[in-house]
């Protein structure tokens, strides 16, 4: 579960690196894992997931701390959270344009669908 969520991310900074910048990249993450920590208190004890980069080996390692379901809610709100983000900016068209090639290598939706180790 925890690796599939990191690779989803390691897909999101491939597509939205080269047009936000890594910086940009990292800002909507790191608030993306603000708002998420709200019902997920423990995704916003690790400071450092939120730097100037996407530390995706981090976020790997806190889900794999974390029960399946719990790091499975974790991780899917975290991504809805940075597609609403995201939306709220460049609007649910272009969003999805950008994003299309990550949504479409999930087999089944949301990481949450999956509760797999």
């Amino acid at each position: 579960m925890a690796a599939r969520v990191a690779r989803i991310w390691r897909d999101i900074d491939a597509a939205l690196a080269p047009i936000v910048g890594h910086r940009g990249l990292a800002a909507l993450y790191g608030r993306s894992l603000h708002l998420a920590g709200q019902a997920h208190p423990w995704l916003i004890v690790e400071k450092d997931l939120a730097s100037a980069s996407l530390d995706i080996v981090a976020l790997r390692d806190l889900l794999s701390r974390q029960p399946g379901a719990e790091a499975a809610a974790a991780g899917d709100l975290l991504l809805r959270t940075f597609e609403r983000l995201l939306i709220s900016l460049i609007g649910p068209g272009l969003t999805q344009q950008l994003l299309h090639s990550v949504w479409e290598g999930l087999s089944h939706g949301s990481p949450a669908q999956d509760t797999s180790p």
